[in-house]
């Protein structure tokens, strides 16, 4: 039995799981503080969600871009006509006002994506 076909199919496999992994990382910002809540359900997530993160300036990020809120209605328009059920998940900064949060969900609702979630994150044990 030859080896060297196998170990191809291998690597190759090692590559897609690591450039795979590194894209759904890049799709929530690192400097984005969630805030916390006792109580949530630990839901896989969804497949083909889109992350909508809201920095702690106000700034709206999608798939690493930054976007305005105009933008933002564009994008989400072009998935919902594509997609029935769209799920969205929204990480607000806990020290974005509330305000910011709010015209986000008017913006996804105006995309016609009604199927919207929020991140959150459990509080730590020493508090």
């Amino acid at each position: 039995m030859q080896l060297a076909p196998m170990i191809d199919i291998v690597f190759l496999l090692l590559i897609f799981f690591i450039v795979t992994w590194q894209f759904s990382r890049s799709e929530t910002e690192l400097n984005v503080s969630v805030p916390t809540a006792e109580e949530g359900a630990e839901l896989e997530r969804p497949r083909g969600e889109i992350i909508i993160n809201i920095l702690a300036d106000g700034t709206i990020r999608v798939e690493g871009l930054t976007v305005d809120r105009t933008q933002l209605l564009e994008k989400l328009s072009a998935i919902a006509k594509q997609f029935e059920n769209q799920p969205v998940r929204i990480r607000g900064d806990g020290q974005v006002p509330y305000q910011r949060i709010v015209e986000v969900i008017d913006t996804c609702q105006k995309a016609g994506i009604w199927n919207i979630s929020f991140a959150t994150q459990r509080p730590s044990p020493d508090q």
